[in-house]
């Protein structure tokens, strides 16, 4: 007898992302948020509860519009509709090799593809935007300086905001090669060096924070972590605040990949090498820290200044006459 389709849903949970794959809780709760959507979608559409679901229910026309629903009623751009597909796409492979009577129905869903979108230059914070951002915190308050420790923290290491939520007071070595350890994406675990200021920062909090060594780093008030919303909301707050001395920061939306963005700039500006970014990241390749090159319109024109002007012979230059110079410069 062939498997229902909520058994397949719990076996492909339970057996293959938390047995076989050992998935982390992001990708199991990113899983579980598409599923959760493609069944409220189903219920709406087809009239039948989840329970009452059958493979041949969830066929590729079915679900390319549950994907328009996405995209046209649910506002999520390419990229989002692309991971929900991927999670499908997912699902579907493990059905075709737990029972091959499904291969063809599953064949016809892995052939959706994902569909291509814009790719726009990153956002990322310069040196005047991350000197306004760090003063925005009222620091003779306990929530302004654990803010102002968690933004410098933030744009220095260029920790994911997992990354950030996760750390530990025992994660934190301070002294001499002061870093701060984590565990990132694809249980990659990896050290970044503090610079002294940070450190001096960071030390100074963690004295007051005097937290036990499994405590965060960066607690709510309450004494728990910090959630993602709780970390958008106080940078969206900061944000506003300093755009009132930098109002470059008006036409920017910081986030904590912003910050992270911000960080990796800061490397490339210093003649870093990219594959050591890649490292400082945790990226899976240095390919990844491309998207960097294009970001800031300076280093393009550091490397056109570098090249000749066609059809130009090149000759010293010489400047114009000071009272000319002084007559174009009005």
């Amino acid at each position: 007898m062939i498997a229902s389709f909520p058994s397949f849903l719990q076996a492909f949970f339970t057996d293959r992302l938390l047995r076989q794959r050992q998935a982390s809780p992001h990708t199991v709760a990113g899983y579980r948020d598409s599923f959760r959507l493609l069944l409220k979608f189903a219920k709406e559409r087809l009239r039948k509860s989840p329970s009452q679901l059958r493979i041949e229910d969830l066929d590729a026309p079915f679900l390319g519009l549950f994907l328009e629903h996405l995209e046209s009623t649910r506002k999520n751009s390419a990229r989002t509709r692309n991971v929900r597909l991927g999670a499908i796409h997912s699902f579907f492979r493990y059905v075709a090799l737990e029972e091959p009577a499904h291969a063809l129905h599953c064949q016809r869903i892995l052939a959706v593809p994902n569909k291509r979108h814009v790719r726009k230059p990153i956002e990322f914070l310069n040196r005047e935007e991350i000197d306004a951002l760090l003063a925005a915190p009222n620091r003779s308050t306990w929530i302004g300086r654990r803010d102002r420790t968690f933004i410098l923290v933030a744009v220095q290491t260029g920790l994911r905001v997992s990354e950030l939520i996760g750390l530990n007071c025992q994660d934190v070595a301070l002294g001499t090669g002061a870093h701060v350890r984590c565990l990132g994406k694809g249980r990659k675990l990896r050290c970044t060096p503090l610079r002294p200021e940070t450190t001096k920062m960071v030390g100074a909090w963690l004295r007051e924070r005097h937290g036990q060594p499994e405590d965060p780093v960066f607690p709510s008030i309450r004494g728990g972590r910090l959630s993602r919303d709780a970390i958008e909301y106080l940078l969206t707050k900061y944000a506003h605040l300093a755009a009132r001395s930098c109002p470059s920061l008006k036409r920017k939306k910081v986030t904590p990949h912003v910050c992270r963005h911000a960080a990796a700039m800061d490397l490339l500006h210093h003649g870093v090498d990219r594959s050591v970014i890649a490292l400082w990241l945790g990226h899976e390749s240095p390919e990844t820290t491309n998207v960097y090159l294009h970001a800031d319109m300076r280093l393009k024109e550091k490397a056109l200044s570098c090249t000749e002007p066609l059809g130009v012979k090149p000759t010293r230059y010489r400047p114009d006459d000071k009272l000319l110079a002084f007559l174009e410069g009005l």
